[in-house]
């Protein structure tokens, strides 16, 4: 395991976004508030209000919590994104989804069941709704 360096957290910009290279293995819960890219190793919990990226180098083995979640590289393990989960092109990810919006890109690998729920969106009452009424043979 590689120690944390300052070479391996670089702070890219002033707004609060940070990257864990690819060398960096982390082995416990990782917390942050605004922006993060993960493109090394981490197992455990991973808690956000704000935005993961997780690279294509990545390997991720724990439960992901954040508002948005673009995933690149390999996650094992459930996720819950608050606004947004991205699956992108050659990705994998194994595990549960939760989020409002899901995006999965035609290349990506998504072995687990999902659920998407928008939370703005008034919630139906199913006892008013009348269906069509189908011809019967």
């Amino acid at each position: 395991m590689s120690p944390l360096s300052s070479g391996n957290l670089e702070n890219s910009s002033p707004a609060g976004k940070c990257t864990l290279s690819r060398e960096v293995e982390i082995e416990g819960s990782i917390t942050f508030q605004k922006e993060l890219v993960i493109d090394g190793r981490v197992q455990g919990q991973i808690n956000s209000d704000g935005v993961l990226t997780i690279g294509e180098n990545a390997d991720i083995r724990g439960e992901i919590k954040a508002k948005s979640i673009i995933i690149f590289g390999k996650v094992h393990g459930n996720i819950a994104a608050e606004e947004r989960c991205e699956l992108r092109s050659k990705c994998i990810f194994q595990g549960d989804l939760k989020a409002a919006r899901l995006l999965k890109e035609e290349e990506a690998t998504f072995v687990g069941q999902s659920e998407v729920t928008s939370e703005s969106a008034p919630k139906s009452d199913s006892s008013k709704r009348k269906w069509p009424a189908w011809p019967r043979r």
